[in-house]
């Protein structure tokens, strides 16, 4: 039991580092689209990611809440399609769960206002993937290594957490059909959990940037006043 149980855990991690490693170059999400579909979808009046700063941030939490729920569907139905198959189709199941979840980590960054361009910012997607994996990763961390070799260390990290959660859980996957259910509420709750840490993690860092950009309004309108003074 113990060797299907460690057996289980490595093809599980091996999975999901795969799927992860493949999901950011594969199926990265298109963010000039992305605001597009933002502003027709929840008529948002921003021209740029820079503009979600000025957006209610309760509105900003409904769409975040909205775009979680959809990639739980997602996932529950197909973790319901594959879990009919039982073990058989398990490593292509978590393939594409960790397709539709870093989608989703992707979507609820740009959602608050960040984008992924540069190494900085990418470095700072794969912190927000690891922050909802539940992996623990300073800030510090990020700054003092170069994206290159951060990047794969995250993945194994994030792989490993994961991978724990999820075989924990995998017992109901040996049977056929009746896996399915089980496949089904697997995926959701699994991309539950990581869509509220992720949401968490950039609500908490967009809220930042807001007091910051507020703090410097403040300072820049007493600076205007002073010189009017003087004047």
């Amino acid at each position: 039991m113990a060797e299907r149980q460690s057996w289980l855990v490595r093809r599980v991690e091996g999975a999901l580092k795969r799927g992860f490693e493949q999901a950011y170059d594969t199926v990265r999400v298109d963010s000039g689209r992305y605001l597009f579909h933002l502003k027709v979808a929840h008529d948002l009046p921003v021209q740029t990611f820079r503009g979600m700063f000025s957006v209610p941030l309760e509105q900003l939490d409904d769409i975040a809440g909205q775009t979680i729920r959809a990639a739980m569907k997602t996932a529950a139905a197909e973790g319901a399609g594959f879990g009919l198959f039982g073990l058989m189709t398990l490593l292509p199941d978590l393939s594409i769960l960790a397709a539709i979840t870093m989608r989703m980590v992707q979507k609820l960054s740009l959602i608050y206002g960040f984008e992924f361009n540069t190494d900085e910012e990418i470095a700072e997607l794969w912190l927000a993937a690891a922050t909802a994996a539940g992996v623990d990763v300073s800030r510090e961390f990020l700054e003092k290594e170069v994206l290159q070799r951060v990047a794969p260390r995250m993945v194994r990290a994030i792989a490993v957490q994961a991978g724990a959660e999820i075989s924990e859980k995998m017992a109901g996957r040996i049977v056929p059909i009746a896996s399915s259910a089980i496949g089904a509420g697997l995926n959701y709750y699994f991309v539950r959990a990581w869509g509220e840490r992720a949401m968490r993690h950039f609500r908490e860092k967009h809220l930042r940037v807001r007091e910051q950009r507020l703090a410097e309004g403040s300072a820049r309108a007493l600076l205007a006043d002073g010189k009017e003074s003087a004047v």
